[in-house]
C-alpha cells in the first residue's frame, strides 16, 4: 500500500510518466519520487484499488473485462487515469504499452531489482494457493463491502494480463522486463535501479535533483496489516448481515405463528 490515495483535482493533467516496475520492485519509492519531481497526484496500484470510491475499483475491473476490445479500452484507460501525471504498479503495468500509445509524450521508468531478492519479498505477500480456496473464501469474506469485493475480478485480471498462462516464478522479473525493453522504444524508456538514487531520473525528466534523501519505502508490513484489517471490517459486517437476517426471520416466523 502507498499510503493515502492521491486523488486528482485536476483532470486536465496527464500522464508524464509510466512506471514500468514490476510489483515489489519499489513501486511505492518510485511514486513518491515522482510525486516529488512532477508535482502531482500518482497512481499508486493497491492504494488506489482498495483505498477509493466503490465506482473507481469498477472502472478497473471494466478495463480488465474490455483488454481485448481497444476502442472501449482506451477510452476506459484515459477516464482512470485523467488528473495523474504519473502511474506506477498493478494494475498500470498490464497496460504498459496501450498507455504508452494514449499518452505519446510520457516517458517509461523501468526499476531493476535483483531477482532473488525481488522474488523473497513478492512471496511475502503471494503465497503458494493463494489463488484457490483461501484466496476465494477471502473475495467471500469481501463480497459485501463497497471498493473491497472487487479485489478478486482485478486480481485475475492482473494475474491473466501480467502472468499469462505461466506461474509467478523467480524468473518472471527477468521475462517481464525484457518485455518492457522489446516493446518500448529506447529513447523513451529509463532502466534504474533504486540505489542510484535521484540523479538518473532527475536528469531523464529534465528536472532538478532534490535536495532532499531519495523516499525509501517499504510497503510490505503495511499491506499485511491492511489485509487484516480487511478480514476484521468484513467479519463484523457479516455478523451484521447475518444478525439482520436471523432478526427478520424470528420476526416473520412470530408473524406466521400468530396468522
Amino acid at each position: 500500500m502507498g499510503g493515502v490515495p492521491s486523488i486528482p483535482t485536476d483532470k486536465t493533467r496527464t500522464v508524464q510518466v509510466i512506471g514500468a516496475g514490476y510489483s515489489r520492485t519499489g513501486t511505492v519509492s518510485m511514486s513518491l519520487a515522482l510525486e516529488k519531481l512532477l508535482d502531482g497526484p500518482v497512481l499508486h496500484g493497491g492504494t488506489q484499488l482498495l483505498g477509493r470510491e466503490d465506482a473507481y475499483a469498477k472502472l478497473w475491473c471494466d478495463i480488465f473485462a474490455n483488454r481485448h476490445n481497444k476502442p472501449i479500452l482506451m477510452k476506459l484507460l484515459r477516464q482512470a487515469t485523467a488528473g495523474f501525471v504519473a502511474v506506477t504498479d498493478n494494475p498500470a503495468i498490464c497496460f504498459v504499452t496501450e498507455l504508452a500509445e494514449l499518452y505519446p509524450d510520457a516517458k517509461v521508468v523501468l526499476v531493476e531489482r535483483d531477482p532473488d531478492r525481488w522474488w523473497s519479498s513478492i512471496m511475502t505477500l503471494t503465497k503458494q494457493g493463494s489463488v484457490n480456496g483461501s484466496w476465494r473464501l477471502f473475495t467471500t469474506l469481501l463480497w459485501p463491502c463497497p471498493t473491497w469485493r472487487w479485489a478478486g475480478v482485478w486480481i485475475r485480471g492482473i494475474q491473466q494480463c501480467v502472468w499469462g498462462s505461466h506461474s509467478l516464478e523467480v524468473n518472471s522479473l527477468s521475462i517481464y522486463n525484457n518485455w518492457v525493453r522489446k516493446n518500448i522504444a529506447s529513447e523513451r524508456l529509463l532502466t534504474m535501479e533504486l540505489k542510484q538514487g535521484w540523479e538518473p531520473l532527475a536528469k531523464f525528466l529534465g528536472k532538478p535533483v532534490p535536495d532532499e534523501p531519495f523516499p525509501r519505502a517499504n510497503d510490505s508490513e503495511a499491506m499485511q496489516q491492511f489485509a487484516q484489517k480487511m478480514i476484521r471490517t468484513a467479519m463484523l459486517v457479516w455478523v451484521g448481515i447475518l444478525a439482520g437476517a436471523g432478526t427478520a426471520a424470528w420476526m416473520g416466523f412470530e408473524a406466521w405463528k400468530r396468522w
